[in-house]
């Protein structure tokens, strides 16, 4: 375990819950002894820019914000010795949900300031770095068409009722298009639902899983392509990723990779850590 006693607190006023914590999770901070800096973000791109100027005089880097906040001081402490911890705030907090971190900031203060220090694999996508998945098709369309209402009633399981929602209607009105992932010599080419790549396993709380055997600090990313004909794949799949079932399946394909090439037709939006990157 590493003794942190000054922490640098990079914190999003503007994400469904930063404003409001940011008292908490200094008293948190205080309570344990460790002299906290709080910095708050104006701007996107903001978070990286200040963890890039001022995270070297500090013992670790915290966030308080969503995924958006987190990965830009991920992408800024990339390949180095500073700890990231991450206190949820936001509506989806993929990663910190990723990485058991409670939703209580106070106890998730606590939680981190008792850890290990643990390296992760960081995915690359359009120049922007994510940690949990990346994808197109059904959770890009969950993360656009998610009103914003419903994630601050919901937070993160309003995305597992817009995922549902637009995975039923691709099956329905036939919406699926044209992906081919090329990993190293082999490609793939199906009309599919989605195809994601995922860093973690699971997420809500291992309620949906992604793959077999994923592990975030193997130098690998894992593939998924969803190609349901019907709607009888459609909720066999389902099925499955509830129950972690990875058994062969005509409609699912896994693979592992160091690096991918995905072609679709016609472009699909992209999102990454719940950040639309666009086509």
């Amino acid at each position: 375990m590493v003794v942190l006693k000054r922490i640098l607190l990079i914190a999003n006023p503007a994400s469904r819950r930063g404003s409001a914590l940011i008292g908490r999770a200094c008293a948190a901070f205080a309570r344990a002894g460790v002299e906290c800096t709080v910095v708050l973000t104006t701007a996107s791109g903001n978070a990286r820019d200040v963890a890039r100027e001022q995270g070297a005089r500090f013992d670790a880097v915290f966030t308080l914000g969503g995924d958006g906040t987190a990965m830009e001081v991920a992408d800024a402490l990339a390949f180095g010795t500073l700890a990231l911890g991450v206190l949820p705030a936001g509506t989806g907090n993929l990663l910190a949900g990723a990485l058991g971190i409670p939703r209580d900031v106070g106890k998730a203060v606590a939680r981190l300031l008792a850890g290990h220090v643990r390296q992760i694999d960081l995915g690359v996508v359009q120049g922007t770095r994510f940690a949990v998945a990346a994808g197109v098709g059904i959770d890009s369309t969950m993360v656009a068409e998610t009103p914003r209402w419903l994630k601050r009633r919901l937070g993160v399981f309003a995305y597992a009722i817009v995922a549902t929602r637009a995975a039923v209607r691709a099956v329905l009105f036939r919406r699926f298009f044209l992906a081919r992932v090329t990993i190293g010599d082999e490609v793939i080419e199906r009309r599919v639902a989605g195809v994601m790549f995922a860093n973690f396993g699971s997420i809500l709380d291992e309620r949906l899983t992604f793959g077999p055997d994923i592990e975030v600090d193997d130098g690998l990313l894992d593939c998924c392509v969803i190609a349901p004909r019907g709607v009888g794949d459609a909720i066999r799949i389902m099925w499955r990723i509830t129950r972690a079932d990875f058994r062969d399946d005509p409609a699912l394909v896994y693979r592992k990779g160091a690096s991918f090439f995905l072609e679709t037709f016609p472009p699909q939006r992209l999102q990454a850590d719940g950040e639309l990157l666009g086509l």
